[in-house]
């Protein structure tokens, strides 16, 4: 009788034993094709994700605003990081245009009255320390470092090349869309020089800098979403003038004439 229970006790364990192994071996299979599905998804979000990325950009930029502004403290100054910083700057702008443009003042004027003040402050101050028992001012020893200004020397003689050799291409008839394009741009200039002196139109785009950035920089989506149907309408608008108009000059027989 002893027997025959522990036999039964026995074939009941391994009953047991053989549905909690049958049990985990669905458990694994339905994991793994929970996981299979799961990649599957995945590689099929991967082409939304890279039609996300590819998202239309002004003048087709693919960094930020910040990295495309240079990336230092110029570009935290016009994207407006730091406020008082770039509010300062934008004052400091405005204080200079006021004295030339509306005070009338002349260079030449205002860096003589400014160091006029300045040294007759200074004088009257160490002058002065001596009869109220103060030490006098120390004055730091100010110099230009070498490095500094070959450097600058270096990055302006290196834009002036490059602007030289665009207008060399230019200026060879390669690309006639670029020519018309830097035709117009000198013509807007001329116009907008004809209307400001050089001082107002500089500080004009002064401002437009201190502006311009940091709104595009905000408003990014909305704007680049605007840019890019005026985009398509240029676009069209170009072909028809390129069919009617561009394709009838004889730039080729010109070519070979001049040649």
């Amino acid at each position: 009788m002893a027997d025959n229970v522990a036999g039964e006790h026995e074939q009941h364990e391994h009953e047991q034993s053989f549905v909690e192994s049958v049990t985990e071996k669905i458990t694994e299979t339905f994991h793994k094709d929970d996981s299979s599905d799961s990649d599957g998804e995945a590689k099929k979000s991967s082409p939304v994700s890279d039609l996300k990325d590819k998202v239309y950009r002004l003048f087709g930029r693919e960094r930020p605003v910040h990295k495309v502004l240079g990336g230092g403290k110029a570009a935290d100054i016009f994207l407006w990081k730091d406020k008082k910083v770039s509010a300062g700057v934008l004052g400091f702008a405005t204080v200079i245009w006021v004295l030339f443009e509306l005070v009338e003042y002349h260079l030449l004027t205002l860096v003589c009255h400014t160091l006029i003040l300045a040294l007759a402050v200074l004088f009257l101050w160490s002058n002065a320390a001596s009869f109220i028992n103060k030490s006098a001012p120390k004055f730091p020893e100010v110099a230009l470092p070498e490095d500094i200004v070959l450097g600058v020397a270096s990055a302006i003689r290196t834009e002036i090349n490059t602007g030289l050799a665009i207008l060399r291409n230019i200026a060879s008839g390669k690309d006639l869309k670029k020519f018309l394009a830097v035709i117009a741009g000198l013509w807007v200039l001329s116009i907008l020089g004809s209307c400001w002196n050089f001082l107002t139109l500089l500080y004009t785009s002064f401002v437009l800098l201190h502006t311009v950035p940091y709104l595009y920089d905000r408003y990014e989506d909305k704007v680049d979403a605007y840019a890019e149907k005026a985009e398509a309408e240029i676009k069209k608008q170009y072909a028809v003038f390129n069919v009617k108009v561009l394709s009838k000059i004889p730039v080729g027989t010109l070519k070979k004439k001049f040649a």
